[in-house]
């Protein structure tokens, strides 16, 4: 009962700020009458929880093997390149100014279409490192 109650405190409080910070862990957990621990395993276990602030615009890559072998792979290491950021970094990243957070995601349910990607609520098929170039130059 009261991890459905927090699963959805933490959906709204992300929904509203973006993310979950520690105060928010803190504030759900006294608010739920549980100890922030019980609150933080839950923003680690499950990958829609960000724990930390997302760029205005957020490039989601697939890594699944349909796009890894379609070269999600170099396309991910394109966008670190032109953002400045470490291909090498696990996790997500985002550029010192806010603009922009690159990231692997799991399938994006495009596997024939491969390397799949959004930019925030955008899907892109296909997409080649020129489009990526488009895509960076679109968001400017």
């Amino acid at each position: 009962q009261k991890r459905s109650a927090s699963l959805m405190v933490l959906h709204a409080l992300q929904e509203h700020f973006g993310w979950i910070s520690q105060e928010a862990v803190e504030w759900t957990a006294r608010k739920l009458e549980l100890q922030p621990i019980n609150i933080y395993e839950l923003v680690t276990f499950y990958p829609m929880f960000r724990s930390q602030p997302m760029g205005k615009y957020q490039i989601k890559i697939c890594r699944t093997l349909s796009c890894a072998l379609g070269g999600s792979h170099e396309l991910y290491r394109h966008f670190c390149e032109r953002l400045g950021l470490d291909p090498k970094k696990h996790g997500p990243q985002t550029t010192p100014d806010g603009r922009f957070t690159v990231e692997f995601v799991e399938c994006l349910a495009g596997c024939g279409t491969a390397p799949v990607m959004m930019v925030n609520d955008d899907f892109y098929e296909g997409v080649t490192l020129a489009k990526a170039d488009e895509l960076l130059a679109k968001c400017q």
